[in-house]
C-alpha cells in the first residue's frame, strides 16, 4: 500500500494530476488546488501528516502563466490579484467534471469530497464551495480571499452547517490580512463556522497553522 508521502504523476482527460492513493478500504477524496504560477506539485508540502485514509489529487490549473506555472483563470489586464466569480467559474465547473470522471474511473465515492487551496487556489476553494455546497464537505482556505460576484450565494447562506478552516499570515504582502478577515466575515454570512488560524508570517502557512489544518482534516 502507498506510504504517507508517495505520489504519482498522471494524465487524465487532458488534465495533469499528482495523486496519492489512500491506505483505506473506505477512503475520502481530498482535492488540493495550487496558487497562481503553481502546478500539480505545489500543494504536497502540506500533506506530510494528512491521514492516509485520504485519496489525494492535486490537478494542474488549465491556463499557463508567463514565464512558468499555471493559473485557474486566463490572464486579463488590470485584474491581477482580483479574479471574480466570472473569471473562475469555468475552471470550477471543469474541476467538478474532473472529480466526477476521475473518481468514477478509480471507483471512489466522491459524492462529497474535501477541498483545500492556497492563494488563488484558496479563492477557487471558496468558489467551488459556494457554487457546489452539497458536494464539498470540508474546505481549507490557505492565504486566500473571497472573489467578487458571490453575493447571491452568500445571502442564501449556502454554507450553513459547515466548518471551514482558514489560515493567513499577518505579514502577507501578496494578500493583505485585512482582505482575509473580510473574507472570513463573508464565509460567516454564508452560514459557515470558521476555524481561523492567524500567525506572524508572510504569504505562506506557518507550522502552527499547518498543524491546525492537519487536525481539521484528520478530525
Amino acid at each position: 500500500m502507498p506510504g504517507a508521502n508517495s505520489s504519482t504523476l498522471i494524465t487524465f482527460n487532458d488534465w495533469t494530476l499528482r495523486v496519492r492513493e489512500a491506505n483505506s478500504a473506505s477512503p475520502r477524496l481530498l482535492v488540493m488546488l495550487h496558487g497562481f504560477t503553481g502546478d500539480e506539485n505545489s500543494m504536497w508540502v502540506f500533506t506530510r501528516r494528512i491521514s492516509t485514509n485520504y485519496h489525494l489529487i492535486a490537478p494542474r490549473a488549465p491556463h499557463p502563466t508567463d514565464p512558468s506555472g499555471f493559473s485557474w483563470r486566463p490572464s486579463q489586464a488590470l485584474t491581477f490579484g482580483r479574479p471574480s466569480l466570472e473569471m473562475l467559474q469555468p475552471a470550477a465547473e471543469a474541476l467538478i467534471r474532473l472529480i466526477d470522471e476521475y473518481s468514477a474511473s478509480v471507483k471512489l465515492d466522491a459524492l462529497q469530497f474535501d477541498l483545500m487551496g492556497f492563494s488563488q487556489g484558496a479563492a477557487m476553494t471558496n468558489v467551488v464551495g459556494l457554487l457546489y455546497p452539497h458536494r464539498v464537505r470540508k474546505m481549507g482556505v490557505l492565504a486566500g480571499f473571497m472573489p467578487s460576484g458571490l453575493d447571491e450565494k452568500i445571502e442564501q447562506k449556502v454554507l450553513a452547517g459547515k466548518n471551514i478552516f482558514v489560515a493567513h499570515g499577518t505579514q502577507d504582502q501578496m494578500i493583505p490580512i485585512d482582505r482575509a478577515r473580510a473574507s472570513i466575515e463573508l464565509l460567516e454570512q454564508a452560514g459557515a463556522r470558521v476555524i481561523y488560524c492567524e500567525d506572524e508570517v508572510g504569504h505562506k502557512l506557518s507550522a502552527n497553522c499547518l498543524g491546525a489544518l492537519e487536525n481539521y482534516l484528520n478530525d
